[in-house]
């Protein structure tokens, strides 16, 4: 997603329907659940919606996520986990 230097990123609207924002380059967290494990990854790099907030992740992107659950490092950090009943 990076672009070369000089050049100029064409603004994406988003793609919720009736959503008139556009999308900004921000980090996200992202949660996934993964072999019945909640797992949390800290900033990911998003295209994210200024109005809704709707997040949309490149290719490349999903494949480092990918990776990174195949690999199953060590956690950074551990964070509780409450459940809504």
């Amino acid at each position: 997603m990076d672009l070369p230097d000089g050049a100029k990123r064409d603004e994406m609207n988003c793609s919720i329907r009736g959503c008139p924002g556009e999308l900004e380059r921000r980090t996200i967290t992202h949660t996934v659940r993964h072999q019945g494990r909640l797992l949390v990854i800290d900033h990911v790099p998003a295209e994210v919606c200024r109005v809704c907030g709707e997040a949309l992740l490149a290719p490349e992107t999903i494949r480092r996520i990918q990776q990174i659950l195949d690999a199953q490092p060590t956690p950074s950090s551990t964070v509780p986990l409450y459940e809504y009943a």
